[in-house]
């Protein structure tokens, strides 16, 4: 049975998923709502399933908030995941990190922005929405390496891949925080 834990973000649920080692590899039911909703997580319909696949160790992204919820869970490999509150109230700006294998998973609720640093080549992960991605949806961005947050990342920054436009992003003291 899967377990469902509330973080210090409010919404912000920890999940550990029954791994099942078989003579093969491993079975995972990554995704049961009946289950989950039995332990604490909310009635969420999603409505689109993606996956990401990254060759190499230190392939880093984020920080993103998006206006819906989402479900992450790794396929196969180890990623450091960062989320921060991205949202109007009290814990606006509050950082919690995790570390993802295959039998973990996070929910984040909308307007939690999320980042991840690979830590193991040939990483995939997947990721359900509660609403159909489009280009133009709105985001909110804050910067990789804000001092303010100082997010422990595993990796020296010379040693991450990131896109430019994540490390120059705004830093947290100008971001507008989101009203839901």
């Amino acid at each position: 049975m899967p377990s469902v834990k509330q973080t210090s973000i409010p919404g912000l649920l920890q999940i550990e998923l029954d791994l099942i080692e078989t003579p093969q590899g491993w079975f995972k039911e990554s995704f049961q709502q009946a289950k989950l909703v039995d332990q604490g997580f909310p009635q969420v319909e999603f409505v689109q399933n993606n996956m990401a696949y990254t060759t190499e160790v230190g392939i880093t992204r984020g920080i993103h908030a998006e206006a819906w919820d989402r479900y992450i869970s790794p396929a196969l490999g180890r990623l450091f995941t960062a989320i921060v509150d991205l949202r109007e109230g009290a814990t606006f700006g509050r950082l919690e990190t995790f570390e993802l294998t295959p039998g973990q998973a996070i929910f984040l609720p909308e307007g939690c922005g999320h980042s991840f640093c690979t830590l193991e080549p040939n990483t995939v992960y997947t990721y359900l929405l509660a609403a159909h991605w489009t280009p133009d949806a709105p985001r909110t961005m804050v910067n990789l390496f804000d001092p303010q947050l100082a997010v422990p990342w595993p990796l020296p920054k010379d040693q991450q891949h990131y896109v430019e436009a994540d490390a120059t992003a705004p830093y947290l003291d100008a971001v507008t925080p989101i009203r839901l």
